[in-house]
């Protein structure tokens, strides 16, 4: 279990130095091929390798069940015990806090811990060790990280996701409008179903108004006032129980003041206190506080003398107060729980009555609104669209410069807009990307001409350039970004994930050493055995056994000095590079 821990002022500085990544510890445990692991992430490009079927994609995956994604109890190693899947990261953004206060989540220390225990029974939730819904943890956890994967890449094609990248990239620039035009679009709904329905004939429009009517009349009639119900019951409940309230009252009465009852006893007491007082100091302070309850047993009395004159039974008030109580809440099952609801429910009647008396004129009214709020609609529908117009042109003027870096010949990315067919409270725009990858060839749909290497490649452009907002997630997982590439275009992703690195936490599975030489952590994913049963482990490599582990990519298990040249010298590229970023 990871658990939060005091620093002390000694490891401020390299606290503060930590807190610029975001992922800190992923915890495994019991899942698939794991026993138990923990792995320590840093900054810049951390990088996971391993021979294909060791277990690279279980990491991933316990890192989503941490984060809310579903767990399927057949992933336990051990049934019969639990699994468990806890990640910590450091709160670096006030938008990040800003989601764990909506969820009412605490934040200590600056982190935050998401954890999933896994059972044959059932999953706990939990973040800080607080037990929450899983679908709070996916909530919260899509501040903290993003992940893009094999299936990520075919959501690229979807048309439908195109303009939430472009919204997530324009970002503070219409997020503002895009919330004005939300509850813009919900008035106008709204108005649209109420004027859809208001179409009643005479008859039934007199038929509404007669019932509507009675219900009024039948409201105002009983003169409610706030309170009352529990004023009246009250009083109801002490008069039905009358005769039990005199009898016992009655009996108190005569304890206090019959001959050998508690007061002549207390006077007898005090008598016999003052025979005595001239010759100890300390028996004053006996004698006032036995003065002090005789005085007190005299005035609860009187007052149960009082209390007992006016408890005398009225027949006819208490049947008056039966029949207010059953009119009451005759009127409670009809319109509403309490005299508030019913009161309420008279003002909506009274509104409606006044519509269906003056129908003809409700419905111009009507009509009025509806024509406001569709224009106040369609006027921030039109200003977020213009934003969207501008931001794409940045986009797609940034990915296509980017691409160019990737081993692209020609690269011209675009965004074409074409107006919904109904509107929707994401505003009038639907929007797609076209690509030209060839000089003089018209731009495309991305999902026609993109192969899988073309696809990695722009992905990576586009979360690069998500990545350079500051209020979005700055720690990044990439699975298989290398899919479909090779040589010199491997070698320009490698550079870009380098670059990428510096600007928020990157975590990269790849199979590509031209990639993993450029790591700043590279941790090693292997499988044994273990009992007779397969384990997968992981840990982090020294410079000389990631140099081994990239010989290892180069040529498979049988390792020459010269390849292992050749993975030192990769390393060294790399390291140069980086010192003269």
């Amino acid at each position: 279990m990871i658990r939060m821990k005091k620093e002390s002022k000694d490891d401020a500085d390299e606290k503060r130095v930590e807190r610029i990544h975001m992922l800190l510890d992923l915890h495994v445990k019991n899942l698939a091929l794991i026993e138990e692991e923990e792995i320590h992430f840093g900054r810049g490009l951390n990088i996971l390798t391993g021979e294909t079927g060791a277990g690279k994609s279980i990491i991933l995956g316990a890192l989503g069940i941490a984060l809310g994604k579903k767990a399927s109890r057949e992933i336990l190693r051990r049934p019969e015990e639990d699994g468990l899947a806890e990640a910590v990261f450091a709160v670096t953004s006030p938008a990040q806090r800003q989601v764990l206060a909506e969820l009412e989540i605490p934040v200590y220390d600056d982190q935050v811990i998401f954890s999933r225990r896994i059972s044959s029974g059932r999953t706990i939730s939990k973040i800080n060790g607080e037990t929450l819904p899983a679908q709070t943890l996916k909530r919260a956890g899509e501040a903290f990280l993003d992940v893009y994967g094999q299936n990520e890449q075919q959501t690229l094609l979807k048309k439908s996701r195109h303009l939430a990248l472009l919204d997530a990239f324009a970002g503070e620039e219409i997020d503002g409008l895009k919330g004005d035009l939300s509850l813009a679009y919900r008035a106008y709904v709204d108005l649209k179903k109420e004027a859809d329905s208001a179409s009643l004939d005479l008859s039934a429009r007199l038929r509404e108004i007669s019932f509507l009517e009675h219900e009024v009349e039948e409201i105002k009639e009983a003169e409610l006032a706030i309170g009352e119900d529990l004023n009246l019951e009250a009083e109801y409940r002490k008069m039905k129980y009358a005769s039990k309230i005199t009898e016992e009252l009655d009996r108190v009465r005569h304890l206090l003041s019959d001959e050998s009852a508690c007061g002549d006893l207390i006077a007898k007491a005090i008598h016999s206190l003052r025979q005595a007082e001239d010759y100890d100091s300390k028996i004053g302070d006996y004698l006032s506080a036995l003065m002090d309850i005789e005085s007190l047993i005299s005035d609860v009395s009187g007052e149960i003398d009082s209390h007992l004159e006016d408890a005398a039974f009225d027949e006819e008030r208490f049947y008056a107060l039966e029949q207010r109580l059953d009119l009451i809440n005759d009127l409670k099952a009809k319109y509403g729980r309490s005299i508030e609801e019913i009161l309420a429910a008279l003002e909506d009647k009274q509104k409606e009555l006044f519509k269906l008396q003056d129908y003809d004129r409700y419905q111009e009214e009507l009509k009025k609104r509806l024509t406001r709020a569709e224009e106040a609609y369609l006027d921030l529908a039109r200003q977020v669209s213009a934003r969207r117009k501008q931001a794409a042109k940045k986009l797609c003027a940034r990915v296509s410069e980017a691409l160019l870096s990737l081993n692209f010949l020609s690269a011209n990315f675009q965004m074409r807009f074409t107006e919904t067919s109904s509107y929707t409270a994401g505003g009038i725009d639907e929007a797609e990307f076209y690509i030209s990858t060839n000089p003089g060839e018209e731009a495309r749909p991305l999902s026609q001409v993109a192969s899988g290497g073309e696809l990695s490649r722009i992905m990576l452009v586009i979360k690069t350039e998500l990545a350079a907002r500051e209020d979005l997630v700055d720690s990044l997982i990439f699975d298989e970004v290398d899919a479909g590439i090779s040589g010199k275009t491997a070698q320009a992703v490698a550079r870009k994930l380098r670059r990428l690195g510096r600007e928020v936490q990157v975590i990269c599975i790849t199979h590509l050493p031209l990639i993993a030489a450029e790591a700043d952590r590279h941790f090693l994913i292997e499988k044994s055995l273990q009992a007779g049963r397969t384990v997968s482990g992981i840990r982090q490599l020294d410079e000389e056994e990631t140099v081994r582990e990239l010989a290892r990519m180069i040529s498979g298990d049988v390792i020459s000095e010269s390849v292992l040249e050749n993975a030192r010298q990769m390393r060294d590229a790399a390291a140069k590079e980086k010192r003269d970023q």
